[in-house]
């Protein structure tokens, strides 16, 4: 059957996230989306861990739903158009802070697992290590390497994956504090990983340029704080609906069961090229260079961001495709089309009626923007918001890049197209 699945999300007890990141939340707004499923996070949290386990029963082989008591309750919030079956699979990120090889070294790591057996016990390891009270990402004084001897020690069923790889801080590949190999990571078990999270400021073509990893699963997840960012990356399968069957399709890189992926514009993530936002400053890789890495207005050091880390280790060229590279869409959320359309902010009420509107008559999220007729978009909503699906889907979009933990800001219309006589009935709803 083919599915889409967002891994990596983080629940209320993360610092910086929503109350709403619960179970039952999550699994409404799974729904609305079109997840079929979601990572947990946070597993290690002792009161999260516990909530997972009111909340949860077993469903397929590794994969857990919501109990019969909540589901009933649930239903009436969804519209018939976008209701399924949503399932979950254990999950958390782990934040390691260390030294190595004479460097302090911040990696962040995504640990999945398929039974609450094994996540007890690597609950009860990291327990040993450092806080896991604190913060529902953890923060621990812990060798990557020795996290993943951890996990595998536990059981080789138990996968991690290097999360969003490029970011500067907090990464495997990051600028500041991460390495310029797996192997020089994980050292001799390199082997053992399979997979890496590409993250939202780069795409799967910016990684083709890098041959070292174009043998791994590239995979592509939210990484939500709150549960209306769910499904801001996901990926797409087809195969049974179980742990082992998404854990093997993503251990041999198949592309028949694992089929796409579904991406942010990198651009739009808040990373993708070199600034120092306190100035304002946004520069291109060249640029940082001839400004040897230094702010031009404030001469402080610049943060260098993903696309100018991806060019450093790259060894292929711009547009670089490997014989089996696997398919990636490239999305706007709904929200921030209609915003734009109506002049608005995607929490506004019209944004609001609008988005659940469309959801009513065309079903979920991702239906409407990768699937849905674009003359059937236009009748239930208006003629801009339907060709800014239609302009999103050919990628004629303007976007000025993120920097320095400031998103990138997408545009579709320009401001004439916006104050047009079909621009202002557009905002009429």
């Amino acid at each position: 059957m083919s599915f889409k699945a967002d891994f990596h999300i983080h629940s209320h007890y993360s610092r910086a996230t929503s109350k709403e990141m619960n179970i039952i939340s999550l699994a409404k707004w799974g729904q609305l989306k079109g997840l079929n499923v979601i990572g947990t996070g946070d597993f290690t949290h002792p009161k999260y861990f516990q909530e997972i386990q009111d909340t949860l029963e077993p469903a397929e082989e590794g994969l857990f739903k919501l109990k019969k008591e909540f589901e009933k309750d649930l239903a009436k919030e969804i519209p018939a158009s976008c209701k399924n079956e949503m399932r979950f699979m254990l999950s958390v990120e782990i934040s390691s802070i260390y030294k190595k090889n004479d460097k302090v070294r911040k990696t962040h790591n995504l640990i999945i697992a398929p039974k609450l057996e094994y996540a007890a016990k690597i609950i009860s390891k990291l327990n040993k290590i450092g806080n896991l009270k604190s913060d529902g990402r953890p923060i621990l004084g812990l060798d990557a390497k020795k996290l993943l001897e951890i996990v595998l020690n536990v059981s080789e069923e138990c996968m991690l994956i290097p999360a969003h790889i490029w970011t500067p801080h907090f990464s495997v590949f990051g600028s500041m504090s991460g390495f310029d190999s797996l192997e020089e990571c994980f050292e001799d078990l390199t082997p053992y990983i399979y997979a890496l999270e590409t993250g939202l400021s780069s795409d799967p073509a910016m990684n083709w340029r890098w041959s070292k990893i174009n043998n791994l699963t590239l995979i592509s997840n939210s990484d939500a704080h709150s549960a209306r960012k769910l499904g801001r990356e996901a990926n797409v399968f087809n195969t049974d609906l179980s742990y082992d069957a998404i854990t093997k399709a993503l251990r041999n890189n198949d592309l028949k069961a694992f089929e796409a992926t579904i991406e942010f514009f990198p651009e739009e993530g808040k990373y993708h090229l070199d600034g120092h936002r306190n100035c304002q400053i946004r520069l291109s890789p060249k640029e940082s260079i001839k400004n040897n890495y230094l702010c031009p207005k404030c001469c402080k050091k610049v943060t260098i961001g993903v696309m100018h880390r991806v060019e450093k280790l790259a060894d292929k060229p711009k547009n670089f495709k490997p014989n089996q590279a696997r398919p990636f869409y490239s999305i706007i959320p709904l929200p921030e089309i209609i915003a734009e359309v109506f002049k608005s902010t995607v929490k506004s009420k019209k944004v609001e009626q609008m988005y659940q509107n469309m959801l009513e008559k065309l079903g979920n999220e991702f239906k409407i923007l990768l699937d849905a007729r674009i003359d059937d978009i236009q009748k239930a909503s208006n003629s801009m918001i339907a060709e800014g699906i239609n302009r999103m889907r050919l990628g004629q979009i303007q976007i000025k890049a993120g920097y320095d933990g400031e998103f990138g800001t997408v545009n579709i219309f320009s401001d004439e197209e916006k104050n047009s006589t079909l621009g202002k009935q557009a905002t009429l709803f």
